[in-house]
């Protein structure tokens, strides 16, 4: 099969460390993949060249970026159309909105296109709770054009595709659950124990020592993850355990309001919250964690969780989206709603480090096999063969 998938830009978050688990696969299968993309934004990371260096086929198209703007997005389009009647794909696979909806247009009312299979996939939605709601409808009604044209919706969780046959975007029939996929066998290789042997650059760089606890927020600075309650979480904790740290792995647009808020802390916390940026070296990051903590308001299914799972990291979380479906509570993990919620999860690993070691390994245990790149490749595969034999039956 001759493979073209979407994603709007290649930064450090899900979709595309599942592209760059994915696509090796599928090539070493005999297929053919290119992915064409966009630019991240500022302190996002670009794993570009990343995907250079290993070979893979990926080309930048001009102008594809996140947010709303019309006459960009028009030139990203032709660009992209452009460049799929020169690849001349069998299957379209699309990711997220923007490339979403750019990449399905450019193959609209377009000569020897007719028999490429569509195929979209939805990392989570903005069709509710981003948006004014006259917005949101406008959006919704998009997606559900967009979506009788698309031979099959992907949805990353179950909860994700309850919400999208709930807006009414999509029918049973053409939904499908495909649960992300990543590269796991170094994370699963991270030594753990109960008690931790040694530290690295990263809890140096932190001033850390061998009995402080070190809990990572792994992701964007945005608003939707709430990076501000990550903080609240830890105040809870702060003056009752003096051995904890907090430290944020990401950058974004909420950086000036979390540097704000941490420089207002009283009492020496302050020095015990750490912004690290954007990371590209997460294989050296991960070791470092001792727990895993998600503020976020709404998800599709978080990567962070997975790789935090894989690397023997429990996760404290809130329980939105498809982390239930990767965090079970008082098992691999704590959920909670509020900052005490989330305080008391974290309370109860700090206070209980045997059963933080044991919460961890029980996490490896329950993503290793279904969070497998190989996993996502073979769940893909059988999906792109069955929409080219619909396609060539005519159905």
């Amino acid at each position: 099969m001759r493979i073209a998938r979407v994603l709007t830009r290649l930064n450090l978050g899900g979709p595309a460390r599942q592209a760059l688990a994915l696509d090796p696969i599928l090539r070493s299968r005999g297929h053919e993949v290119r992915l064409f993309t966009g630019k991240p934004e500022p302190g996002e990371g670009d794993l570009f060249d990343e995907f250079v260096r290993r070979g893979l086929d990926v080309v930048r198209i001009p102008g594809l970026r996140r947010g709303l703007a019309p006459a960009r997005d028009l030139l990203a389009q032709k660009a992209l159309r452009s460049e799929l009647q020169r690849y001349r794909p069998d299957l379209l696979h699309t990711h997220a909105s923007k490339a979403g909806v750019l990449g399905r247009r450019a193959l609209q009312g377009r000569r020897g296109f007719d028999g490429v299979g569509r195929l979209h996939t939805f990392h989570g939605h903005v069709l509710e709770g981003y948006f004014p709601a006259v917005v949101s409808r406008r959006i919704t009604a998009l997606e559900t054009r967009l979506a009788e044209e698309t031979d099959r919706i992907l949805a990353v969780s179950h909860a994700t595709a309850d919400d999208l046959i709930r807006l009414g975007v999509v029918g049973e029939d053409k939904l499908v659950v495909v649960p992300p996929g990543i590269e796991l066998d170094a994370l699963l290789e991270i030594p753990r124990r109960p008690q931790r042997a040694s530290g690295g650059a990263l809890r140096e760089q932190c001033g850390l020592g061998r009995e402080d606890v070190l809990v990572g927020v792994v992701g964007r600075l945005a608003a939707v993850k709430q990076p501000l309650l990550a903080v609240e979480a830890f105040l809870h904790l702060g003056q009752r355990y003096p051995a904890l740290h907090l430290a944020f792995i990401g950058d974004g647009e909420e950086r000036r309001a979390l540097e704000q808020r941490v420089r207002g802390l009283e009492g020496g916390l302050g020095a015990r919250v750490h912004l690290l940026g954007a990371r590209e070296d997460m294989g050296e990051v991960w070791p470092e964690l001792d727990l895993l903590l998600l503020t976020s308001r709404s998800e599709g299914m978080p990567v962070a969780l997975i790789e935090g799972a894989a690397a023997g990291l429990p996760a404290v979380a809130r329980p939105v989206g498809g982390v239930e479906e990767v965090v079970v509570h008082e098992r691999t993990g704590w959920l909670g709603e509020k900052a005490e919620d989330l305080a008391f999860g974290l309370a109860h690993f700090l206070d209980h480090p045997l059963e933080r070691f044991a919460a961890g390994e029980r996490a490896r245990l329950r993503v290793a096999k279904r969070h497998s790149g190989v996993a996502l490749a073979d769940r893909l595969e059988e999906l792109y063969r069955l929409v080219l034999e619909e396609r060539a039956q005519g159905v």
